[in-house]
């Protein structure tokens, strides 16, 4: 089959990738033999050589043993960028059991509805989020709740420091004495350093990630071990010029996203290189640790770079450690792009992926050829194609608009527990995305529409039909569509915007249903925009027409209504 693209790789990429045929924890294992003594993660001054994060990983793996969580069930991770995530990550990994990262921002109802789909028995978790927990505990197949905390983790002073300032913002947390409740330092302690011995092949499942997949529904992609490989040796074979054991990843996109698990956590393990740990990204903080460790990779989505490039006192730092970036999970704008790269003297290029395929297949060129608004090119051992939106088999000629499918090593194994829906989205081995794109005669991808009426915002999927459902439980709603329309900045995505026809005799006010969506959804899927409205557009068998009111809002904005 043709692909041009092989002949615009920067040099040095290759056009396949071995992929070693071990589990995704024999990264981490070899990493510890080669660079023992080198820094693995450092999170706030305290760092743990490989070495040492091996160790750790091996007494979380047989602690969970101890548990008797066995290979194949299902443990939910819910923590921030914390040194413990990665060893609870590996330590999963290592047993033979299937992680399943969860977003710290969930809110009740979205734990339980994830927690009751994949059956996890075991959550680890921080014991600021154990009340969310707790609350939907008995609703779910949970038996055991591990807690860790910050200040496990921070160096010895910030450690006794820790308490006085949760204390004086309120956050700080005494759990309960509780059967199922354990924690996570007290058994390790407690468990032995001997790595397990259980045996693990590349096929078998290492992660469900959950995603709105191409459809919106909430589901589970199976990615195995061999599929989370393939997508670190893939994005290691785009750089060629890294270097083993020397390299510093700035870890502030989240690791229970898949860009940040695959694209910083296990590329940075599979090199041997320093990973500084961020829970949260605040703009000085980022600047300061780029600066103090010198950081070389920085892996983010763009509302972060955008974030560095406009902070007051940015030219104060020296940021010229900084050599390659990605942006993930939304389109780069070029401006930001060539700023950033002003600032630092590195190269940020823009990538894409989708949760289905361990996340990235696209990547733009670090040294080569640029193009505006451009995916870039398929990663080695990936292909790609543009077929017909009507049948999805035919190939469209170079330049037309169509569906953009892709095949790999790194695409899932499906759906958890969805059969039917697995196959409506892989078909004859080929992934498809739901991303209308078209291809130039170089081999250069380009998004044109994002996958049907999904919401992009400030980094983040938010899926309309779920955020609907929400608010179709308000008692005054009758009907409701949610539609994403782009922020006046542009950078951050979309705002969200729900347009509501309330029953006959009803009134309510944005600020009373926005309040009702605060136990439902995280902060990020509230709408920030409601519109009342007496009918909402339809075609005749009663689908909304999603398209008439986006157009409505663009004309409004054209003539300076907005």
């Amino acid at each position: 089959m043709n692909q041009p693209w092989l002949l615009q790789y920067d040099a040095g990429v290759p056009e396949k990738v071995d992929i070693p045929a071990m589990p995704l924890f024999q990264m981490l294992t070899q990493a510890a033999e080669t660079y023992p003594s080198h820094i693995a993660t450092e999170f706030y001054g305290k760092e743990i050589t490989y070495q040492e994060l091996e160790e750790k990983v091996n007494r979380f793996a047989n602690a969970l043993l101890n548990l008797y969580i066995k290979r194949g069930d299902r443990v939910a991770i819910m923590l921030p960028n914390v040194p413990q995530c990665v060893i609870a990550y590996y330590a999963v990994l290592k047993i033979g059991a299937i992680a399943v990262m969860t977003n710290p921002l969930y809110v009740e109802r979205e734990l339980e509805v994830q927690l009751a789909d994949c059956g996890a028995e075991v959550i680890v978790t921080l014991d600021l989020f154990y009340p969310r927990i707790e609350a939907v505990f008995k609703k779910t197949a949970l038996k055991h709740i591990i807690s860790t905390s910050v200040p496990d983790a921070l160096p010895f002073v910030l450690s006794l420091l820790y308490p006085i300032k949760a204390r004086k913002e309120g956050t700080y947390i005494k759990l309960p004495k509780e059967s199922f409740l354990h924690n996570m330092k007290s058994l390790m302690d407690n468990a032995t350093s001997d790595a397990p011995a259980v045996c693990i092949f590349p096929e078998d499942l290492a992660l469900l990630q959950y995603t709105g997949g191409t459809s919106g529904t909430p589901k589970g992609v199976m990615l195995s071990h061999r599929n989370l490989i393939a997508n670190t040796f893939q994005c290691r074979a785009w750089m060629p010029d890294l270097k083993k054991g020397e390299e510093v990843f700035l870890g502030v996109v989240p690791f229970f996203h898949v860009f940040g698990m695959s694209a910083c956590m296990n590329l940075a393990i599979s090199l041997g290189a320093r990973i500084v740990l961020l829970p949260r990204f605040a703009t000085r903080d980022v600047l300061e640790a780029i600066q103090k460790t010198k950081t070389t990779i920085f892996m983010g989505v763009q509302a972060m770079y955008v974030a560095v490039n406009n902070f007051p006192s940015v030219k104060d730092y020296d940021l010229s450690s900084i050599r390659i970036c990605f942006s993930g999970a939304g389109a780069l704008h070029v401006e930001v792009q060539r700023q950033f790269e002003s600032l630092t003297g590195g190269k940020l290029v823009e990538g894409y992926g989708l949760s289905e395929a361990s996340p990235v297949t696209h990547v733009n060129l670090i040294y080569g050829k640029r193009k505006e608004a451009c995916i870039g090119l398929p990663l080695p051992s990936t292909n790609a194609r543009i077929v017909d939106i009507e049948t999805g088999e035919k190939q469209v000629a170079i330049g037309e608009v169509g569906e953009l499918i892709v095949s790999g090593p790194q695409v899932m194994q499906g759906y958890w527990k969805k059969e039917n829906e697995t196959d409506n989205v892989i078909k004859n081995g080929w992934l498809h995305t739901g991303d209308m794109a078209r291809q130039d005669e170089e081999g250069f991808f380009f998004i044109v529409d994002r996958k049907k009426d999904m919401i992009k915002t400030r980094g983040e999927n938010v899926y309309p039909r779920e955020v609907e459902e929400v608010l179709y439980r308000h008692p005054k709603v009758m009907d409701v569509v949610v539609v994403g329309l782009p922020l006046a900045d542009s950078f951050a995505g979309e705002k969200i915007k729900a347009y509501i026809v309330l029953k006959e005799g009803q009134t309510a006010t944005a600020s009373e249903i926005m309040a009702f969506c605060k136990n439902d959804l995280a902060r990020f899927k509230i709408p920030q925009e409601i519109e009342f409205r007496a009918t909402l557009p339809k075609t005749m068998i009663g689908k909304v027409l999603r398209r008439v009111l986006i157009d409505e809002e663009n004309q409004k904005a054209k003539n300076g209504c907005l």
